[in-house]
């Protein structure tokens, strides 16, 4: 375990709220649920996706986006793991666990979502994901999750087509077992909901810049994201540095629908130690409890 190491459109992946649950139980299911895709770091989510010899756009949007590739010699977090409470209203609600580690010639990240507490009597979710990647590039290669929130369990997968420009998901009800099969336009290279924020992590945030790229859980949406401020930051894995990152969705499905503020430590590891997820019905919290290697 280590305090700081050496050196963010949230995914809705068939949530089915029923429209006869009543607006305490939508919060707290709407809570868990995000809670649960915490890791995701709702719209920070992007990737370094670009081609080695040259930089792919996307054209969605009214002008193309285009998606910095990693720096050479990038050292990827390989094998750290960030741990996170999820707070509502001073409410521990569950805690997110990301990953990434090497896969091969891929890179792959799991993240898992647990609800706690009196929470969890109400709504329990267990989550587990993982995506897929590039690493040369950070072009999402596939998705997959295990979801049990409430009374629903079912498990999603996304893959990426870059050959056709297509992205296919495919879903399943445990439950039910009804299934569903949906194909999605794919405009070059894109990253996805899982993965995302390490894309933001692996860039210069300096004071005053700003970035735009495209994400995609099957459908892609454009994310713009402002390097705000210095801000001291204390979580409970230590107090560090750190420079606020505001990121929404200017196009897609998720346009307008919520903005993220993510600080990120100053050191070159640029660690997310804190986040803040402001939805319709209330704000989330998300809080680094600490890094295990």
């Amino acid at each position: 375990m280590s305090r700081l190491p050496q050196g963010l459109k949230p995914v809705y992946l068939g949530l089915g709220w029923g429209a006869a649950e009543s607006a305490p139980l939508q919060s707290i299911r709407s809570l868990l649920v995000i809670g649960g895709l915490l890791c995701c770091l709702v719209v920070l989510i992007a990737a370094m996706l670009s081609a080695q010899q040259a930089p792919p756009t996307a054209t969605i949007g009214p002008a193309p986006v285009q998606i910095t590739p990693p720096r050479p010699n990038y050292p990827f977090p390989d094998g750290r793991s960030y741990v996170y409470s999820a707070e509502w209203h001073l409410i521990t609600a569950g805690t997110g666990i990301v990953r990434m580690e090497a896969a091969g010639n891929e890179r792959k990240v799991i993240a898992s979502a647990e609800s706690s507490g009196a929470v969890n009597v109400i709504f329990p979710v267990h989550d587990r994901f993982e995506s897929r990647f590039d690493p040369r590039t950070f072009c999402s290669l596939s998705i997959f999750k295990h979801s049990e929130e409430g009374s629903h369990k079912r498990e999603t997968s996304i893959h990426f087509d870059y050959a056709s420009k297509k992205s296919t998901l495919d879903e399943k009800n445990l439950k039910t077992g009804e299934t569903k099969h949906v194909e999605n336009d794919l405009a070059g290279c894109a990253t996805d909901v899982i993965t995302g924020f390490y894309y933001l992590q692996s860039l210069p945030l300096q004071l005053g810049a700003s970035y735009e790229f495209p994400i995609s859980d099957g459908k892609t949406t454009i994310v713009h994201a402002t390097v705000d401020k210095r801000e001291q930051i204390k979580v409970p894995a230590g107090t560090f540095s750190a420079v606020l990152v505001t990121a929404e969705a200017t196009s897609g499905p998720l346009q307008s629908k919520g903005k993220v503020w993510v600080w990120y430590s100053e050191d070159p590891s640029h660690t997310p130690v804190q986040m803040r997820a402001k939805l319709g019905w209330g704000t989330l919290l998300f809080r680094l409890q600490r890094i295990e290697k």
